[in-house]
């Protein structure tokens, strides 16, 4: 059976031409009181057609896409209507690209696509109808009430059909088994009572055996012992018949209603991992018309997410990623002159942080040009020259932010109109959520999407501590380990193990959460199991007493009025209907370094302030726990020019500085303060994993008083030299 290359495509473009041909018709009507609305509609869906286009090879209706483009980017900002010629040539464009569509050849055992309808009716399809390639179906009543949300592919002996799922039938779906299951919780009552009618019925049994001369007189008859023991002997035969079948069927109904609603969750639910590949093909496609090089990763993929929540996100994800190689990646020439290799990375990564799901797409390339945005600002009067100059790369995030913005004076077939992130951030707010942008000057971009998800899947490495089982998300378990009470560093502050010759903060799960339900910390123990916990914050191991599996589960939020650990992201059902916990990994890490803080002993006085300067949190945080159990004082950094601001703004007893960190790195911190009058009485320590004795000479050159090897690091020696230079 041969293979259909434009299965999804012809989807995907079908929707996007019936939206457009509707938002053309609206402007055509003159519907509405602003143009900018239903053509920013159009701009979107004509930028994203040509992207798809592109990718399954379909030139023509990318050029018509892009000519789509062309015709209505002259009306973003402006306000009346729509020349008519405009939207006449809109439509012919439209039916041009509808008649492209249905010749695409379909694989052998499946019918051609159906003709093209009139502009403005999806091909083959109506209202919720449900959408499949071999075959119209008419939709029924309440279909043409909802619009479809969901695929899914459901495999045949004569070919594949791709089916629009309904989610809110299979809401309805589930919330008819969810009263079912209900109504069986009322029928195991009446089971109970059944039992106790049976055992009633043994009662009687018991006593009409027990009496040999039994006669009784009832209402003038005379009823023999004989009649009456049998009649209660098949009484309880019948009621312990009944109690048996009630409740096995009660319980085999109950299995096959869970089975149904596991199924029905999974159903709605799509993997993230279905949006890496086309995002892939995407950085590739538009690396290659650019003339550059890139590699794209990404991680989570395994987080199985509502089908219309996916199916957003991956039309905003397509703009970021081409946003990123248009914008963020250089050429070449450029990164190797730069020091970077020259195929440049694009990563993304995909995590669940409480009840919300967090796409982070980054970038190694330039980093937000802020002069050019400065330029292009001025020039188009969106900023005063005084305003100009006084932009930051903050305000240039907020100008890149608002729709419309682009630094490129002309179009291509990747960007040039300021729409991709423009899309993504409506797609974002469409969902509830909110787009965030950071980015550092030679070292890249990151983009991060946050959005709430009302059910989620993911696969759980199942662990239990203190008798209570709980999920932590795979995607962040680096390793699992056996840890022995040996191999646990105790200090004055917290406890650290070593993992990969680093370490990292050791914290037992049951002392962790302060639900009533986990014991205390038992430090007689003489072995722990681990779990390697990593997170954008670090790496933890979290002490468990048993590993059970690794599961897919369905996780749902927990409700607001639920008072819950923040460690707790939401819950889960087990195969017994008992709710589950699924730990954060990103808020268990931040427990475990906050807990050397917080768990140390009072010093008896703090001397003086040491000011931390180092961009890995890792090392601030040991740093900063090393010194503070000492009686140290501490305040951290994560930059060179952020310790310089502090450094300016009180007075430290000591500088301890990291020496490679994006912007400024330490050897030019140590030689400023130098400089300054009242900063060069600070003696400065740099810490750093350069080993060279010419790197040793520049920190003597530079000012510094002292210089530890991150790889020989001792916190006795670092603690020696702190009480040797600052008492």
């Amino acid at each position: 059976m041969a293979k259909d290359q434009y299965k999804y495509f012809r989807i995907e473009a079908r929707e996007l031409i019936d939206g457009m041909g509707r938002a053309v018709l609206e402007l055509e009507h003159g519907s509405g009181d602003s143009i900018a609305e239903p053509v920013a509609r159009i701009l979107r869906m004509a930028h994203t057609l040509k992207g798809a286009s592109r990718i399954v090879k379909q030139p023509g209706i990318a050029d018509s896409a892009h000519e789509i483009e062309d015709i209505f980017g002259r009306y973003r900002y402006k306000e009346g209507r729509v020349a008519a010629e405009d939207t006449n040539r809109a439509l012919q464009i439209l039916d041009g690209v509808a008649t492209k569509l249905a010749a695409l050849d379909a694989p052998a055992g499946t019918a051609i696509a159906l003709p093209p309808p009139a502009i403005g009716q999806t091909p083959g399809i109506s209202g919720g109808q449900v959408r499949a390639e071999n075959a119209r179906v008419s939709p029924s009543a309440s279909e043409t009430r909802r619009a479809p949300q969901a695929a899914a592919t459901v495999a045949r002996d004569d070919g594949f059909e791709t089916v629009r799922i309904e989610l809110d039938e299979v809401d309805d779906l589930l919330n008819g088994v969810a009263e079912t299951s209900v109504q069986l919780t009322a029928l195991r009552h009446e089971i109970e009572n059944l039992e106790r009618a049976r055992r009633l019925a043994n009662s009687v049994a018991g006593t009409f055996a027990r009496h040999t001369n039994f006669e009784t007189e009832a209402t003038g008859y005379v009823v023999s012992r004989s009649r009456t023991l049998n009649a209660v002997e098949e009484l309880q035969q019948q009621l312990e018949r009944v109690t048996r079948n009630l409740s096995g069927g009660v319980q085999q109904v109950s299995a096959e209603l869970e089975q149904v609603r596991e199924s029905a969750n999974f159903l709605r639910l799509l993997p993230a991992s279905a949006i890496f590949s086309p995002l892939d093909r995407a950085a590739r496609d538009a690396a290659q018309s650019l003339g550059k090089q890139v590699r794209f990763a990404a991680t989570g993929g395994s987080i199985r997410l509502d089908a219309h929540v996916l199916t957003g996100l991956r039309e905003a994800l397509l703009h970021i990623v081409r946003n990123c190689v248009a914008h963020g990646i250089e050429i070449p020439a450029e990164r190797l002159a730069a020091g970077k290799e020259a195929s440049g990375a694009i990563r993304l990564t995909i995590e669940m942080r409480g009840n919300d799901v967090v796409f982070a797409c980054r970038d190694d390339g330039r980093g937000i040009d802020v002069d050019s945005i400065r330029r292009t600002a001025i020039q188009r009067g969106l900023l005063s020259p005084s305003a100009g100059a006084a932009l930051d790369v903050d305000g240039a995030i907020q100008l890149i932010l608002r729709g419309g913005f682009t630094t490129k004076n002309s179009v291509d077939e990747i960007s040039g109109r300021g729409i991709g992130l423009d899309a993504a951030r409506e797609v974002a707010e469409r969902l509830k959520g909110q787009l965030e942008l950071r980015s550092e000057p030679g070292a890249g971009t990151t983009i991060e999407i946050r959005v709430p998800v009302s059910l989620s899947a993911l696969m759980a490495l199942e662990v239990e501590s203190a008798n209570t089982v709980a999920a932590i998300p795979i995607s962040a378990v680096r390793r699992t380990v056996r840890i022995a009470a040996s191999d646990v560093a105790r200090t004055v502050e917290s406890e650290t193990i070593l993992f990969d010759g680093e370490p990292v903060p050791f914290l037992p799960l049951n002392s962790a959460l302060t639900s009533a339900v986990f014991a205390s910390h038992d430090t007689k123990r003489q072995a722990w199991s681990a779990v390697i916990v990593e997170s954008s914050e670090g790496r933890a191991a979290i002490a468990v007493d048993r590993l059970r599996a690794a599961a897919n589960i369905v996780v749902r939020p927990l409700p607001r009025s639920a008072r819950s650990s923040a460690l707790v992201s939401g819950a889960s059902l087990n195969a017994e209907g008992d709710p589950q916990l699924l730990l954060d990994p990103a808020a268990l890490v931040a427990r475990a370094w906050r807990a050397q803080a917080r768990d140390a002993e009072p010093a008896a006085k703090k001397r003086a302030c040491v000011l931390v300067i180092d961009d890995s949190l890792t090392t601030r945080m040991l740093e900063q726990s090393i010194l503070e159990s000492a009686g140290y004082e501490v305040e951290v950094a994560t930059s060179a020019e952020e310790g310089l601001e502090k450094a300016r703004a009180r007075q430290y007893g000591l500088f301890l500085v990291d020496v490679e960190m994006p912007g400024m790195n330490g050897f030019e911190f140590v030689s400023r303060t130098r400089a300054d009058a009242r900063l060069g009485k600070t003696p400065a320590i740099l810490v750093t994993s350069r080993n060279a004795p010419e790197d040793r000479r520049r920190g003597e050159q530079a000012g510094a008083s002292a210089y530890i090897v991150k790889g020989e690091f001792d916190q006795n020696y670092l603690l020696r030299m702190t009480k040797e230079l600052v008492g």
